[in-house]
């Protein structure tokens, strides 16, 4: 390890003195994008190797492993977290945004490697999720400990983190142009030339990688034939406004079902229950094991009867509307199901699902319009291409990403149109009822969001901890005048004290301005205390709660020049509005740099 350290500080010097920061920053995007798109790599060859096996070899036998594999893919998942990592993985993206947000993008080592086991397990033995977000988080990891490693600031470490996010999705579906705007949508990056270069490094380098172990395949088997014409127009907002209600049943059902299971303090029950409710689900509806990459490609090619013939139900399947109704249920219950998974305890994204969710619901959209009655006639594939962009739009509010995403993986510019169109309207209801997505709604609800804004930005990179002053003597309210002048006032550089209880929970404020007309009456020494002089302060600061744009506020409306922090019930220490401010300062020159 020390001969490592000697090796790195030489190189480091050597890179000080022969290569730019911003040359340095180039070659570190492309590394970052080759080492995502290798995660990707081995996550879905893991994957697929664990579906492969028990889908191909035992599941053929009896679709009633469809019931108990979920239970032993989520059992492995928690012996793994428990007793081997000793760690809980948290969800790619909403993870990788905290540590931006809190952190200044230092995200643990084990991050790594955590996923490329807990995230095949989950999937391979059905759960009902994605495997973006592990992808992400796989992909942050390594470009927040590159950067920890060259010691990269803070600024370009959260871009490297943006870097390979946009590699991690480019590899996955070999979709540069998209992964770059989602990196932007995500992460509120600035889409200026410093960063716009690196994103694209990492995207090329990472979609590189994919073709070289992966070849050129695709998930989605499907180039897109038919254009837009006029006349559709009107069955396209249709599905906008189709997919806008079903992203906010997403949304709503994710977090119902995520509260439900907070209930359950002991982690085997969490397991157990949800284990052996997706196990019912995938019985009945096999569609929702795993990705169900299968049956949105088999929608996409028209062929309805490969995509539903797995139900245990004796449904006649030429019967259109009985094809409908099985295509409900599975949208309905698929949201259930992934939902269900990741409270169980199972590792996994919800990009993929939304995918799926919407694919469902365009082709649902599509067969109604085209079997009502009315002489009406739309192509099915494409309404399945523009729902999955309806979806994504709304659940993950990334409509550029949706747009450029199934146009990138499917050729279908044709229906730039109606894509942004279905976005437009998905994105709009959706932000109406929940504004916040999934990834930054416990984000917001703390006021940790990054955004574009760089007042918002700045105010919430700064902590807390770095503007708390701690060098106030404090009083008690019982103390006498003269014990003041001389325990308090005589030994601090402070004009005002704070007040407190026994227990350390804060009273008031005494100012030196409330004492300075008797400080030199000796006779008030013994008869004056502390409680009849002190005041209450304009606000109080919750160091628990409260964010730095709150703190900001409160100083704006309250008008004071100090308050007092309150940590735990007990008094803390001060804020100043000068401190405050400076620290402000230099942490917006830092950022706009």
């Amino acid at each position: 390890m020390p001969k490592i350290t000697l090796l790195l500080r030489k190189f480091l010097i050597w890179k000080y003195k022969h290569i730019s920061e911003r040359n340095f920053v180039y070659i570190l995007s492309v590394l970052v994008g080759l080492l995502a798109g290798l995660g990707i790599v081995t996550l879905k060859n893991i994957t697929h190797f664990i579906q492969a096996l028990l889908e191909g070899k035992i599941i053929e036998g009896s679709s009633a492993f469809y019931f108990i594999f979920p239970i032993i893919g989520l059992s492995l998942v928690f012996i793994f977290q428990k007793y081997i990592l000793k760690k809980n993985i948290s969800h790619g993206i909403t993870s990788a945004l905290h540590s931006i947000s809190r952190r200044n993008g230092i995200i643990k080592p084990f991050k790594i490697y955590a996923p490329l086991i807990a995230a095949p397990l989950t999937v391979g033995f059905g759960g009902s999720v994605g495997l973006q977000g592990p992808a992400v988080t796989v992909a942050s990891a390594i470009g927040s400990n590159i950067s920890q490693v060259f010691h990269i600031n803070a600024k370009t470490r959260m871009l490297l983190i943006g870097c390979a996010t946009a590699g991690s999705l480019a590899a996955m579906f070999k979709a540069p142009v998209a992964a770059i705007i989602f990196a932007v949508e995500i992460f509120s990056l600035d889409l200026a030339f410093v960063s716009l270069i690196p994103l694209l490094l990492a995207s090329v380098s990472a979609i590189m990688t994919s073709y070289l172990f992966l070849g050129s395949d695709s998930f989605f088997g499907f180039d897109l034939q038919d254009t837009f014409e006029m006349k559709d127009l009107f069955f396209y907002i249709i599905l906008g406004v189709g997919t806008g209600i079903a992203s906010v049943y997403f949304n709503k059902m994710y977090f119902f079902i995520t509260d439900f299971f907070k209930r359950f303090k002991n982690p085997i029950q969490k397991l157990l229950i949800g284990g052996g409710a997706i196990g019912i689900m995938l019985y009945f509806i096999p569609p929702l094991y795993g990705e169900g990459f299968d049956l949105m490609n088999d929608l996409l090619l028209g062929n309805d009867i490969r995509a539903l013939n797995q139900t245990p139900f004796n449904a006649d399947l030429t019967n259109i509307w009985i094809v409908i109704a099985l295509l409900v249920g599975i949208t309905f219950f698929k949201a259930i199901a992934m939902t269900t998974t990741f409270a169980a305890g199972g590792v996994g994204g919800i990009f993929i699902p939304t995918l799926f969710m919407g694919s469902t619901i365009g082709n649902i959209v599509a067969k109604v319009i085209n079997n009502i009655g009315f002489g009406f006639h739309v192509d099915e594939s494409s309404f399945t291409l523009v729902g999955m962009t309806g979806l994504l739009a709304g659940v993950l509010h990334t409509p550029l990403t949706a747009i450029f995403l199934i146009a990138e993986i499917t050729g279908g510019y044709e229906l730039f149109l109606p894509l942004m169109i279905v976005a437009a309207i998905s994105f709009g209801f959706t932000k109406y009822f929940v504004p916040n997505s999934i990834y930054t709604s416990e984000l917001a609800k703390k006021g940790q969001l990054i955004t574009h804004n760089k007042d918002s930005h700045v105010l919430m990179m700064m902590k807390i901890d770095k503007i708390i002053e701690r060098n106030f003597i404090s009083l008690t309210p019982e103390m006498k005048l003269g014990n003041v002048l001389k325990n308090a006032v005589a030994k601090s550089s402070r004009n005002h004290f704070p007040v407190v209880n026994d227990e350390n929970e804060f009273l008031g404020i005494l100012l030196l301005d409330n004492i300075r007309s008797m400080m030199f009456d000796t006779d008030l020494y013994e008869k004056v205390k502390v409680k009849e002089l002190m005041h209450s302060s304009p606000d109080i600061i919750d160091y628990d709660n409260d964010s730095v744009a709150q703190i900001m506020k409160k100083f704006k409306y309250s008008g004071a020049w100090n308050l007092p922090v309150i940590k735990g019930g007990e008094y803390f220490g001060f804020i100043s509005k000068s401190k405050l401010l400076s620290v402000y300062r230099r942490k917006l020159v830092e950022f706009s740099n």
